[in-house]
C-alpha cells in the first residue's frame, strides 16, 4: 500500500479530508494536476455551519481575518435573506476567495502528515477486495500505478474518478452563457452582497477584499453564447446599469470568464472502496454561494468514518452512511439553489412583481425569514436520520456548548483532536481514550451526550451508568482497547 487513502483534488474540499485523516494518524497521499495555487477563485461564500466546522479545527478566526463579514443576502434588489438571527457564534456570511480556504487547509494537511503528489492526473483505477489500484500520470508524461485501501474522488464536476468507479452524473443545464469578473469598483455598494433580476438579465455582486468584487451577470439577450466566447467588459457595466441603476464606476477587471450552470447530483456517492466529494458528486447553480459549503461538509462527514474503517474499528455499514446521510443534502442544496435561480431568471414583468411582492411580505414575518436562513443557506438546519427508538435529538447539530474547566472550555475546542466527546458528569468506563474525549458539561441539568467528530449528536440520555455508556461506546467507537 502507497497509503491507506488517497485523495484527488487539492480543492478545499479535498484538503479539509487530508487534514482530518492524516490528523488521525491514517496515512493520506492528495493527488493534484495543478502545480500551484490558482488567484482566481469561483467560490466565495462560507456559511454558518462550515465556520462551525472551520472552528472544530481551529481555524475559523483565521478564515475570518481573510474576508469580509455580511449579514445577508439582499435579493431582488429590497429583500434580504438575514444571517443575524441565525443560532452560534456565527450570525452572518463570509465573503473570502476560495484559495484563502484552501492556504489554510492545505497548511493543516501537511502539518498533520499529509503527502501532496502535485502535477499528476489520475487515467484510471481498479477495486478489488484488498483495495484500489489508482493509475496516475504526471505532466511530463511518467506513468505509474499507486495502491490505497480506499480512495475518495474531489475533483470536481469532470471528476476522473467518478468516471472510472462508473458512477452515474445526470442532470440539466440551468443557465447559459453566465458571465463572472472581478472588478474594482469606484463607489461602493450599500449592501455589501446583493443579486437582481431584471427583464434583461440579472446580475449578483459580491465583496472580495481589497477593493476587488466579484460580479456573475447573465444577459437574456446573449443567453446561448458558448463558454469560450470572451467577456465583453461594457457589456456587463451595462448588465449591471439595468439591474441596479448603476455600474458602481467598474473598472480593471482581473478576470473575465463565462461559463454556463448546471444541476447534477451523482446516482451513488460510494461504489465499493470508492467515494466522492464536493463537486464531483453535484454541482449546481451558484446562488446562494453553497458550493464549497456542502464538499466541505461532505468532507467532515466522511473523514471520521473512514478513519474508524481504516483503525479497523468502524461497526458494519458506518462507511454506507455517508451516502444515506449526504446525498438527501445535495439533493435539497439543488433544490434551493436551482429555485434561487429560476426567480432570477424571470423575464416576464408580472412573474417579477410577484416574486418581488410574495418574497418583500414573506420576508417580514419573522418565522419564516428565519428558516430560510437555516433551512436554504446556513447549513446549521442539516439533520440526519436517526433510529426510530434514538433521542429526539439524536443526528443534529450539537451548538458549541460551554464546558466545565479552562481547557477545553466550549465544546467545539474539544471537537478540535477529531475524536468523539462524551459531555457527561459520569465518570466513563475505561478504555476508549484514544477513540472519545470525555469532557463535562457547564450546566449540571445537562443529559449526557455523544457527539460525533463532526459535530452531530450520536446519542443521548439521562446521567448513564457505566455499563450504558459502555454499551453506546462499543456501538459507535468499537471494543475497549
Amino acid at each position: 500500500m502507497n497509503a491507506d487513502v488517497i485523495i484527488v483534488g487539492a480543492g478545499p474540499t479535498g484538503l479539509l479530508l487530508a487534514g482530518d485523516l492524516a490528523g488521525a494518524g491514517v496515512r493520506v497521499r492528495v493527488i493534484e494536476r495543478r502545480t500551484g495555487e490558482s488567484p482566481l477563485s469561483r467560490a466565495f461564500a462560507v456559511h454558518a455551519r462550515t465556520l462551525e466546522m472551520l472552528d472544530m479545527r481551529g481555524l475559523a478566526d483565521q478564515a475570518l481575518a481573510t474576508g469580509t463579514t455580511v449579514p445577508g443576502l439582499l435579493i431582488w434588489d429590497h429583500v434580504t435573506i438575514g444571517m443575524t438571527e441565525l443560532p452560534g457564534r456565527h450570525p452572518y456570511m463570509l465573503i473570502t476567495p476560495q484559495y484563502e480556504i484552501e492556504r489554510l487547509l492545505l497548511k493543516r494537511a501537511l502539518d498533520n502528515g499529509a503527502e501532496l503528489l502535485s502535477g499528476h492526473e489520475v487515467t484510471g483505477l481498479e477495486q478489488d477486495g484488498g483495495g484500489v489500484n489508482v493509475h496516475v500520470r504526471a505532466l511530463d508524461g511518467d506513468a505509474r500505478t499507486l495502491r490505497a485501501s480506499y480512495v475518495v474522488g474531489a475533483d470536481g464536476r469532470h471528476s476522473a474518478v467518478r468516471e472510472a468507479a462508473r458512477i452515474d452524473f445526470p442532470g440539466r443545464a440551468v443557465a447559459q452563457s453566465v458571465m463572472l469578473a472581478d472588478v474594482k469598483l469606484a463607489e461602493r455598494p450599500e449592501r455589501l452582497l446583493s443579486v437582481n433580476g431584471v427583464r434583461e438579465g440579472f446580475v449578483f455582486i459580491a465583496p472580495f477584499g481589497g477593493g476587488w468584487y466579484r460580479i456573475i451577470g447573465r444577459n437574456h439577450g446573449n443567453g446561448d453564447l458558448p463558454d469560450d466566447v470572451p467577456v465583453d467588459f461594457e457589456e456587463l457595466k451595462w448588465l449591471t446599469r439595468k439591474c441596479y441603476g448603476t455600474d458602481f464606476g467598474m473598472h480593471d477587471p482581473r478576470w473575465m470568464s463565462r461559463f454556463h450552470s448546471e444541476e447534477r447530483q451523482a446516482a451513488n456517492y460510494r461504489m465499493g472502496r470508492v467515494f466522492i466529494v464536493g463537486d464531483a458528486a453535484h454541482v449546481h447553480a451558484p446562488a446562494g454561494g453553497q458550493g464549497m459549503n456542502t464538499g466541505l461538509q461532505d468532507a467532515a462527514n466522511l473523514s471520521w468514518k473512514l478513519v474508524a474503517a481504516v483503525r479497523g474499528w468502524a461497526r458494519p455499514g458506518l462507511l454506507d452512511t455517508y451516502e444515506s446521510e449526504r446525498h438527501p443534502v445535495g439533493r435539497t442544496v439543488l433544490r434551493t439553489s436551482g429555485l434561487l435561480t429560476r426567480l432570477a431568471l424571470l423575464r416576464s414583468p408580472v412573474l417579477r412583481t410577484l416574486r418581488n411582492q410574495v418574497s418583500g411580505v414573506a420576508m417580514q414575518v419573522k418565522p419564516l425569514r428565519r428558516a430560510v436562513a437555516l433551512n436554504m443557506l446556513s447549513g446549521i438546519a442539516v439533520r440526519y436520520a436517526a433510529p426510530d427508538n434514538a433521542h429526539r435529538w439524536v443526528g443534529m447539530r450539537v451548538p458549541d456548548l460551554a464546558l466545565e474547566g479552562k481547557e477545553p472550555s466550549r465544546l467545539y475546542e474539544a471537537l478540535r483532536g477529531g475524536r468523539f466527546v462524551l459531555s457527561t458528569r459520569v465518570k466513563p468506563p475505561e478504555g476508549w481514550d484514544d477513540r472519545v474525549l470525555h469532557v463535562v458539561p457547564d450546566k449540571v441539568d445537562t443529559q449526557s451526550m455523544l457527539v460525533r467528530p463532526d459535530g452531530y449528536l450520536a446519542w443521548a440520555g439521562d446521567q448513564a451508568d457505566h455499563g450504558d455508556l459502555a454499551r453506546v461506546l462499543t456501538e459507535w467507537c468499537g471494543p475497549a482497547s
